[in-house]
């Protein structure tokens, strides 16, 4: 045991807490990140990151599967968020440092899960940000398009779209249907490839307003806080006034006919929406790396949160009513479902107006998330465990200025060719999983002790996860869940041709069922707040809608995380080496 035991060694809340002070206050080289923002910034930090391409986009599809009923959804996923965003601010208010789920991990389960966390977090941000980079591009692009300026379609689309494109048009027409025919995407993909220059065998596809938002955007992060504040609030005023008019002017055209039936597909076409929607949601999580730039962090950061959270909920339960109820939801299956249903109904000087607003939106999202990933790296570099490099504070700027850099270039080179479907569905299962660890650590937090409150002034107006004994709640919930879902459950151990699914679409399902009964034995035996394990169980659920492949991808991904850990982390870890330099020597030589 002692063996594995330094692996998950607990770095204590009062040590994370005094290293980052003494950072803080070093006068060295790397100098010190400026307090800048109050609950008002960090509140439009968090609508800035969440309202995006969620509402914007993947909105429509989410509507085409699930029908009016999206909206059930959108209050599910809300719900589970709100969960989740609980126990974040409980962290933030116990650990006001920039690490966000990482750091939290490092204090709750130790150091192995608090990488594994962190290497998750670069995927989560870095695989939303191409995502997002690319959702702008788009935007963009239709917005020139309004303007007839119109761009080279080799250089507005990515490598493997117009590759793709390219040849499914080859087999359309040898089918005997005419270019003409084929869906406008197809088209345009199809003539990437045959205008674009080439170098040799290579053809120069790539897509450049991507690259060039990501180099904007990583400048702006690049030279401080403030000017990242401005920008933030600015353009989150500008695309909630834009949705807010969506809204309202949109209700005069909603035909109640169009919401029934509600549930059209059922509860199994709402669920299909999952991904869609809860990548929607993402980013309430990312204003948690801004602890150590908050004046107040303890006290404004939960705050921030949760406004953030209910603000955006009720926007999304508005617009997606609004959504289906203009037009059929059939119709909703596009990029761009804002503009298209008042393109639908005529008006198209309004939906000019979306188009700005959503360039506006998805690069404050862009933005946001430009801003997390570096101070996570920061965090992971203080403890040892990237190179120190990454842990470098610019001196005039007051911002973590290499790891700025390389998460400019880790997104931009991507983004030039990679595809936005492959990018969605596994920054979801990213964000999903550090839900999971977040919720999960709130249970074994210890709590804090009275010497580390000594002297700290009103202690008790700290933020913590209301507690509701669940040791009958859950085992309840649990057997109704059993009762509900028999048949599907029964169904996972039968392979017949009734029960079609591959043993690996039944793995994600039979871990969370094993899952969930070990959960809700140790909540009945040691008496689990319930909240962080509603947080915890439903997290896990929508992972498992997430589908097999995204699974292994994901799977594989922290595999080389681990990899990169025992080969180098754990080797320079800070806290390892305090612990052999304190006289473990049986430690130091694995």
């Amino acid at each position: 045991m002692g063996r594995f035991s330094v692996y998950f060694r607990r770095k204590p809340v009062d040590i994370i807490l005094q290293e980052a002070h003494t950072e803080a206050t070093s006068e060295g080289h790397q100098g010190h990140l400026k307090r800048e923002l109050n609950v008002k910034d960090l509140t439009a930090m968090g609508i800035a990151a969440v309202v995006g391409a969620g509402i914007f986009s993947t909105i429509g599809e989410a509507a085409y599967h699930g029908g009016p009923g999206i909206s059930l959804l959108f209050v599910l996923t809300a719900i589970t968020c709100g969960f989740s965003a609980m126990c974040y601010a409980e962290f933030a208010a116990r650990i006001p440092v920039s690490g966000s789920a990482y750091t939290y991990a490092y204090a709750s389960f130790g150091e192995l899960i608090a990488w594994i966390i962190g290497w998750d977090l670069l995927m989560e941000y870095a695989i939303g940000n191409i995502a997002v980079s690319i959702s702008w591009s788009g935007y963009f692009t239709n917005l020139l398009a309004g303007f007839h300026i119109q761009l080279p379609d080799y250089f507005t689309m990515d490598f493997l779209s117009a590759y793709r494109g390219y040849h499914a048009v080859l087999h359309e027409l040898a089918a005997g249907h005419s270019l003409q025919s084929l869906p406008l995407q197809l088209q345009q993909a199809y003539h990437a490839w045959i205008d674009a220059p080439a170098i040799g065998p290579l053809k120069c596809i790539a897509d450049l307003p991507a690259l060039f938002v990501v180099v904007l955007i990583t400048y702006l992060v690049y030279i401080g806080i403030k000017e990242t504040k401005l920008a933030t609030n600015l353009m989150v005023a500008l695309k909630l006034a834009v949705i807010v008019g969506v809204i309202v002017l949109g209700f005069f055209y909603v035909q109640p006919a169009n919401w029934s039936p509600f549930l059209p597909h059922g509860l199994g076409g709402v669920m299909k929406g999952v991904s869609a929607v809860f990548f929607a949601y993402i980013g309430f999580d990312a204003i948690s790396t801004t602890a150590e730039e908050c004046r107040n962090p303890q006290r404004d950061l939960p705050r921030g949160m949760i406004l953030a959270l209910l603000i955006c909920t009720i926007l999304y339960i508005l617009v997606s009513l609004v959504l289906t109820g203009m037009v059929p939801f059939q119709e909703l299956n596009v990029n761009d479902p804002l503009a298209f249903v008042f393109q639908r109904i005529g008006l198209t000087h309004i939906s000019y107006l979306i188009s700005i607003s959503a360039v506006i939106a998805t690069a404050s999202v862009l933005l946001v998330f430009q801003m997390g990933q570096p101070r996570i790296w920061m965090s992971m570099s203080r403890d040892g465990l990237l190179p120190p490099a990454f842990a470098r504070i610019h001196p005039k700027f007051g911002t973590p200025s290499f790891s700025t850099i390389i998460t400019g270039i880790v997104v931009a080179v991507p983004a030039l060719f990679m595809n936005l479907q492959e990018v969605t569905d596994l920054t979801s299962i990213g964000t999903l999983f550090a839900f999971v660890l977040v919720c999960g650590g709130i249970l074994f937090l210890p709590e804090p002790s009275p010497e580390a409150d000594a002297g700290k002034t009103a202690p008790a107006k700290r933020f913590k996860v209301p507690y509701v004994n669940g040791k009958y709640i859950v085992p309840a919930l649990f057997i109704t869940g059993l009762m509900v879902f028999r048949h599907f459950i029964i169904g996972l151990w039968q392979f017949d041709a009734a029960h079609p699914l591959s043993l690996g679409e039944r793995l994600p399902y039979m871990l969370f069922i094993l899952v969930a009964l070990i959960i809700t034995v140790f909540t009945y035996l040691k008496n689990w707040s319930l909240i962080p394990v509603l947080g915890f169980t439903s997290c896990l659920y929508l992972m498992t809608e997430l589908g097999y492949t995204n699974w292994l991808r994901f799977l594989i991904w922290l595999v080389v995380g681990l990899v990169v850990y025992f080969t180098y982390s754990y080797k320079h870890s800070k806290l390892q080496q305090k612990h052999r330099t304190a006289g473990h020597p049986s430690h130091a030589s694995h």
